[in-house]
């Protein structure tokens, strides 16, 4: 059974968001290690959602509540908030739903920005994540390769995230009316992470020249040296600070890269280096007029917002790109609802039917079984033109037309359970243990093919 816990901006405060992106990597594990029936997980998080895809062992009937709780008692442990918080604010899917919450958020439909081109990898490597840590399961694959390939149909047939869109874009977009002229803008870029690298390019983009990049973790001389840019040491940083006309952040730290202090710090060294007179807590004269905008994309905050106590100085964080985020375009993204939607019922057949596969395949095999000793008997007794044996194997393959193709009518109408009693009951067959993620890794192709499709219909 696959469950989904949400919280995302359209239901959670960015606060919480901040904590549960903080300690998003120890998640996945303890979410397992959280209850005997949690097969497997898979932990999402972004900077504007977490979302844990949990896979549960459990018999057709036992209630999926004890082990959603332990879940959601684990997130909190992790992440240092109380239980009741969490389940009052998290949003809850199970079976196909959770198919569809997938599918849309991988494509860019459940982003601030309709169509954000990052967040397609940014679920990819959540997968990898869980398989490095051991906590994915073969329907946990299979969910979220299947939500890869329906984001690039979605991008493809509708266009939706082929424009470029991002927070990013976004950010810079509503910086417009504030920077005259970005070819003459001295920007700041803090941090060298994914984001740094689009945001570079976003700003590029816009005519920007003079950017300089600043690491908390020491990688700036590497990343400028490789996007031509100059590199600010940890000495220069509050300088460079106070000199930018704008300053973008967009780093994974826990703590604010950038906060009044350092700007104070910085518009004093600016002041004794250009001789300017000083007024008050160390803000020169001379800059006390001047305008600066800092453009912070981190989660956790990378700001601190005592810096909008400084004159001068504007904030664009998340939570105010939300309020500014885009109307959807309503007729791509309908058609890009569609396609998710029709991804996700097949995904829901298609699951239906792999939990068939190992009866229809112990049928086959107890039928043949029975055929190959007739077969057996029939050439003792003389059977020399082999004429018996042929009409033998004709009669067989009609006795199993019918359960084959009552096999996938009974799946697609969510009726497996039905069969697979049916089956035991007639036949006596039950199937074997179903088979391993090794043994089904073909199981959905680049064009959708499933082999259990071959394996119900016979």
């Amino acid at each position: 059974m696959l469950i989904c816990l949400t919280a995302s901006h359209k239901n959670a405060g960015f606060d919480m968001l901040e904590r549960l992106s903080a300690t998003a990597d120890d998640a996945g594990r303890r979410i397992v290690a959280g209850h005997d029936s949690v097969a497997g997980a898979v932990v999402v998080a972004t900077c504007n959602r977490f979302e844990a895809y949990l896979d549960l062992d459990q018999a057709d009937g036992d209630s999926p509540v004890p082990a959603v709780h332990d879940a959601i008692r684990a997130v909190g442990e992790v992440a240092g908030l109380e239980p009741d918080e969490l389940r009052s604010t998290f949003g809850f899917a199970h079976g196909t739903a959770v198919a569809v919450h997938l599918f849309a958020v991988a494509s860019g439909l459940e982003s601030v920005v309709v169509g954000e081109g990052e967040i397609a990898g940014q679920v990819r490597r959540s997968l990898e994540r869980a398989r490095t840590e051991g906590t994915t399961t073969r329907e946990l694959e299979r969910l979220f390769q299947r939500a890869s390939q329906t984001s690039r149909k979605v991008k493809n047939a509708t266009g939706i995230g082929g424009e470029g869109r991002s927070l990013v874009r976004l950010a810079l977009d509503l910086a417009e009316s504030r920077v005259t002229d970005w070819a003459q803008a001295k920007i700041l870029l803090v941090g060298t992470g994914r984001y740094a690298g689009a945001s570079l390019a976003a700003l590029r983009a816009r005519g920007a020249t003079d950017v300089s990049v600043h690491s908390p973790s020491g990688r700036a001389t590497k990343f400028a040296h490789s996007h031509d840019l100059t590199a600010v040491p940890d000495g220069g940083y509050a300088l460079a600070a106070a000199e930018a006309d704008v300053i973008l952040t967009c780093t994974t730290v826990e703590e604010h890269v950038l906060d009044r202090a350092i700007l104070d710090k910085g518009r004093d060294q600016l002041a004794r280096r250009d001789a300017l007179p000083t007024i008050g807590a160390g803000v020169a004269g001379g800059l006390a007029e001047r305008r600066q905008l800092i453009v912070d994309l981190g989660l956790p905050r990378n700001v601190d917002p005592d810096v909008t106590g400084i004159d001068g100085v504007e904030l664009l964080d998340l939570e105010t790109i939300k309020i500014h985020a885009p109307i959807e375009e309503f007729g791509s993204t309908d058609a890009a609802r569609e396609i998710v939607s029709r991804a996700a019922r097949n995904f829901g057949a298609v699951g239906e039917e792999l939990d068939l596969a190992p009866t229809v395949v112990a049928l086959r095999s107890h039928v043949f079984d029975l055929l190959d000793a007739e077969i057996e008997r029939a050439r003792m007794r003389g059977d020399a033109d082999g004429r018996v044996e042929e009409a033998l194997r004709h009669m067989a393959g009609r006795l199993l037309h019918t359960p084959m193709v009552r096999s996938r009518e009974y799946a697609r109408a969510g009726e497996h359970r039905s069969f697979i009693d049916a089956v035991e009951a007639m036949f006596g067959v039950r199937a074997a243990e179903a088979p391993t993620a090794t043994g089904i890794s073909g199981v959905e192709t680049e064009h959708g093919t499933d082999s259990a499709d071959e394996a119900v219909a016979g």
